[in-house]
């Protein structure tokens, strides 16, 4: 029985597949996302400062995601992979040398937080009520990160083996938990002390623990392809190098995310800290539109890793259509938000003037290169899914540190604000361009001469 529910990755039709997997995980993204923004909707109440800190805190929370989700990834390709292949013990050193490697992660980003927050807020600014915000944030949610790394490899779990409305569920709870709570903490509500800044981290936190409960319960109890049992199944060293093959140039990738957002933040902090606030705004919107590709990521990286090891390459080309076909028209949807409403968007961070007249022209070009993104992320996406994770990485690293920041700082020497939002466009042609040859490349090597079965 558990055999056939399996091979459903293998025999149903794709698209049907693709969507059944990826919808509840695009979905429960989306109310992820819509925490993120209703989060620094909560803290742009408290003032622009704090709003301002909060977005120079987006590096180190993008790292922690990064090495989370990238470890995710790799645990997702070589688990898929191995039921494709039928080799369940190797899932299940998968799965557990996965939750293993998250635990170290966590131990990291706890010291950093116990030690080294305030300077990381002193490398980007002077202001001292920027640096408090931040430092009391940022302390929080390293010092218990535990719960974001549990809740990512848990539902990951979930993920790679098909079971992906379970895993709606827990990034469902943890983000209601936040939007709730935020509220709470912030101002006061009630019995809730008032803690401000603080507020938001601790309300965030919580939302992660939660989650992260409900996904190791829904694994032990629903997801019976695995074993979760640490002392089973200890640290492989093989194991690792396999998850890391594909996981760590993902870990590498998105992490390039924080080093050009901090880069990006220095570039706009000498126009202004209202135009570090408004790059913070934009990144909160753009997620409740690139979340959903991202779900649907997590749908097409098993499908193709499987039908990858089950040798059946018209499988492999039909899921990439599929994908891209979805992608662009979210993208395109996100691009006609953003070119219609950006006042009323900027708006409900209790917008200043200024910060209108800088946030109105910058979502309105930044959003141009949406659909080309979509592109970008669904050839990234294929390559790791195809265990070229390096492939993914170059393309991250060319179109974030080798394009982007450089023309951006090129286009900052104008003196004129505008020009600088110029620089995604460029960057995502690029990344593009470079994908296609990647992926042209793989195609040729190891998917056409499949004999398709």
């Amino acid at each position: 029985m558990e055999q056939a529910k399996e091979n459903k990755m293998g025999t149903q039709p794709v698209g049907s597949l693709l969507i059944g997997i990826s919808l509840p995980i695009m979905i429960s993204m989306l109310v992820q996302a819509l925490y993120n923004i209703v989060d620094s909707i909560f803290v742009a109440k408290i003032s622009e400062d704090a709003l301002t800190a909060v977005s120079m805190a987006f590096p180190v929370q993008n790292l922690m995601i990064a090495i989370g989700a990238g470890t995710g990834v790799g645990i997702n390709a070589l688990l898929s992979k191995s039921l494709g292949e039928k080799n369940f013990k190797r899932a299940n050193q998968a799965a557990n040398n996965g939750i293993f490697l998250i635990l170290v992660a966590f131990v990291i980003f706890m010291v950093f937080g116990l030690f080294f927050t305030e300077t990381f807020y002193c490398a980007q600014t002077s202001d001292p009520t920027i640096i408090k915000y931040g430092d009391e944030y940022t302390t929080v949610i390293t010092v218990f990160g535990v719960g974001l790394f549990s809740q990512m490899t848990f539902e990951k779990l979930l993920q790679a083996t098909g079971k992906t409305v379970y895993s709606m569920f827990t990034q469902g709870l943890g983000a209601v938990v936040n939007i709730i709570l935020d509220p709470c903490f912030i101002f006061g509500v009630g019995f809730f002390p008032k803690m401000g800044v603080t507020g938001a981290a601790v309300a965030t936190v919580i939302g992660q623990f939660s989650a992260a409960v409900l996904g190791l319960v829904l694994n032990i109890k629903f997801n019976k392809e695995i074993t979760i049992n640490l002392k089973q199944y200890s640290p492989n060293l093989s194991i690792i190098k396999k998850i890391y093959a594909v996981g760590l140039p993902s870990i590498i990738m998105q992490s390039i995310s924080s080093i050009m957002n901090f880069g990006f933040n220095k570039i706009l902090i000498e126009f202004s800290k209202t135009a570090v606030a408004v790059f913070g705004v934009y990144f909160k919107l753009q997620s409740f539109i690139f979340m959903p590709i991202f779900g649907l990521n997590n749908g097409l990286i098993p499908i193709m890793a499987y039908n990858y090891g089950a040798r059946k390459k018209r499988r492999i080309m039909t899921t990439m259509k599929y994908a891209f076909l979805i992608a662009a028209l979210i993208m395109f949807v996100g691009t006609l938000a953003m070119q219609i409403f950006p006042k009323q968007l900027l708006g409900m961070f209790e917008a200043s003037g200024k910060m209108l007249e800088i946030g109105i022209p910058a979502l309105r070009i930044i959003s141009l290169h949406f659909v080309i993104a979509s592109a970008g992320i669904i050839l990234s996406s294929s390559l790791q899914a195809l265990g070229h994770g390096v492939y993914a990485m170059i393309m991250s690293f060319a179109r974030q540190l080798v394009v982007l920041l450089p023309v951006a700082y090129l286009l900052s020497k104008t003196g004129n604000i505008d020009a600088v939002w110029w620089s995604f466009i460029i960057a995502e042609i690029c990344s593009v361009t470079l994908g296609t040859i990647f992926f042209l490349n793989v195609k040729k090597k190891e998917i056409s001469v499949m004999e398709d079965v």
